[in-house]
């Protein structure tokens, strides 16, 4: 399109060479021009209001139909331009804001066509060139502008449609395949620690990495660790589990493949099984038998013990891990169901690992305080706390599973102050020892853990895990490769929804709240943001127990519209009638 171009449905300023339209109905665009010209770079709508004394039902319903009309006639990276006065859009923005029910929810409205807000600021009508206020319907009473803002909308990516997935690994020297967790088939084989990655978890892993060589000998394990582990989990809820089960059928048939039904991928692992000794340590051996039931794991640490118990190891060489792990967890913006682990081990004389911990300590710390020269505003205190002097209830996600793996020595805390807004302490790591006496009565092994993914949240400013994970190229691109910068949201007050369940619990049951989260994660594609408990009650006579949830739906980077989350809650009613067992009410 002719950048020259401009429609209008009222204009008085002249442009030279410009094509002024007139008459031009805002909701159905592509019926004045042409195929070819239908590929807008930029669509303004300056003030819209459908006349007279329409209230807000009717212009939200102006605005949704203009929506749609632009969303047939803009480019794939098109902006669109809204100017409203002050308060009518209804996002924190305005200055008063309105309350949401007699505000124009523009935000909300967008997103029904598929757009987010990526911008916003004040709406300055002597800057924008041959722009003239007519006035109040056309009359010498001025119309007023102050405080008006100018919305700047985006497409956003389409919401997600997962095909099942199908993992091919290589297990005791046979072929096995299973089906991925559908919420885990866009986190599966994403690649972000690779040598051509530029994610800000690479990032840090190589910042770190490059940072503890100059104090130790190092050495990266690059062969491929397994997706899967077996055996028993000591002290783990095995709620918080990933099962996998090995089944010929799960392997898709050929016709499957060429239709498109089931997406495969091909790992070449060597796998490990494993048990606990008598300390609750995880004993590691190769070679099990395969039995029918596997799980995903949840921790590199298995791996990091069998380079121990194996003896292929060197004391003081300083041996690194690093790959993602699979966690069932509770709904929350710091917990994370996958995340990338960065394991540390290092064998050494009985006696000096405190001094071996230290500088492991001395050194993370002047990795992450480096990030200060690219991260503005950005301050961070990172320490090591006691584990004892941590009550369970204190703990987060990623803390209060590692403490059900094996006693941990040490918690590594760390608080970021951005612009003088200082967030809470987070446990990013762990630190644990352990002496192996059939390995050698001399030495003693400090395991050091960090969560990658956390400490790029804190570092970079991004408030929502799943940000990390978005196939939005807006996000990469904030990152040069070996940089990171304070992360910069393109989906701005994005609109949220909230919906409430009831039912009875099966009776004589323990109630699953983490597979209940769970199945709200898989139903919504992740669109759940926040889950409530807000009533509870016992019947006296027969004993039976109903809750009663509220689910908060919100995207961090797509447009989430009214009807798709109303289509979610629906699903999620049918799947925890028949998963969980619930009666619904």
């Amino acid at each position: 399109m002719d950048p020259r171009t401009l429609i209008a449905s009222c204009f008085s300023s002249t442009f030279e060479g410009a094509e002024v339209l007139f008459s031009v109905d805002c909701t159905k665009l592509k019926d004045y021009f042409l195929p070819e010209k239908r590929d807008f770079d930029c669509i303004y709508f300056n003030f819209p209001h459908c006349g007279r004394k329409a209230g807000v039902v009717k212009n939200r319903e102006l605005l949704a139909q203009f929506f749609h009309g632009s969303a047939e006639v803009l480019t794939v990276e098109g902006e669109i331009h809204v100017a409203l006065c002050n308060g009518q859009g209804g996002t924190p923005a305005d200055r008063p804001r309105r309350e949401w029910h007699n505000s124009w929810q523009i935000v909300a409205v967008a997103a029904g066509a598929g757009f987010i807000l990526s911008n916003v600021h004040p709406f300055k009508a002597d800057t924008i060139h041959g722009y003239k206020c007519t006035g109040y319907r056309s009359q010498d009473k001025s119309f007023c502008v102050e405080g008006a803002l100018n919305h700047i909308f985006t497409r956003s990516m389409p919401l997600p449609y997962f095909k099942p997935m199908i993992c091919e690994i290589e297990l005791e020297s046979r072929k096995v395949s299973f089906q991925v967790p559908q919420v885990l088939v866009d986190k599966i084989n994403r690649g972000f620690l690779e040598l051509n990655s530029n994610h800000p978890v690479w990032t840090i892993k190589e910042k770190l990495t490059a940072e503890l060589s100059q104090a130790f000998p190092l050495q990266n394990i690059d062969y491929c660790l397994s997706l899967l582990h077996q055996g028993h989990l000591n002290g783990v809820c095995h709620s918080n589990i990933f099962w996998i089960i090995l089944s010929p059928e799960e392997t898709p048939s050929t016709e499957e493949m060429s239709n498109g039904l089931a997406n495969a991928v091909l790992f070449s692992h060597v796998d490990f099984c494993r048990d606990t000794d008598k300390n609750g340590w995880v004993n590691v051996q190769e070679g099990c038998h395969i039995s029918k039931q596997y799980y995903l794991r949840p921790s590199l640490l298995p791996y990091a013990q069998a380079i121990i118990q194996r003896g292929a190891f060197l004391p003081g060489t300083l041996h690194v891990l690093s790959g993602p792990v699979f966690r069932k967890c509770l709904i929350a913006p710091y917990s994370m169901p996958v995340f990338h682990e960065m394991v540390f081990v290092c064998a050494v004389n009985r006696g000096t690992e405190n001094k071996c911990i230290q500088m492991l300590m001395n050194n993370i710390k002047s990795s992450i305080h480096s990030f200060h020269q690219t991260v503005p505003h950005f301050k961070v205190s990172i320490n090591l706390q006691e584990a004892k002097s941590f009550e369970t209830t204190e703990l987060n996600d990623f803390a209060a599973f590692e403490s059900q793996l094996s006693k941990i020595q040490y918690f590594i805390c760390m608080e970021i102050d951005t612009s003088g807004s200082c967030e809470k302490g987070f446990c990013v790591g762990i630190i644990r020892t352990a002496h192996y006496e059939l390995v050698s009565s001399e030495l003693v092994v400090v395991f050091a853990s960090l969560n990658l993914d956390l400490l790029a949240m804190l570092i970079c400013g991004i408030s929502d895990w799943r940000m990390l994970w978005t196939s939005d190229t807006r996000f990469l691109r904030q990152f040069p490769r070996g940089e990171l910068r304070l992360f910069k949201s393109f989906s701005l007050y994005p609109p949220s929804y909230v919906h409430d369940v009831s039912f009875w619990v099966p009776d004589g049951e323990q109630f699953d709240e983490v597979a209940f989260h769970t199945v709200a994660r898989q139903v919504s594609g992740e669109m759940v943001v926040s889950i409530q408990l807000i009533d509870s009650f016992q019947q006296s006579e027969t004993g039976r127990k109903s809750l009663c949830y509220r689910l908060t739906f919100q995207s961090c980077d797509k447009a989430l519209s009214r009807q798709e989350v109303a289509g979610m809650q629906l699903l999620f009613r049918k799947e925890i009638n028949q998963r969980l067992r619930v009666a619904l009410r």
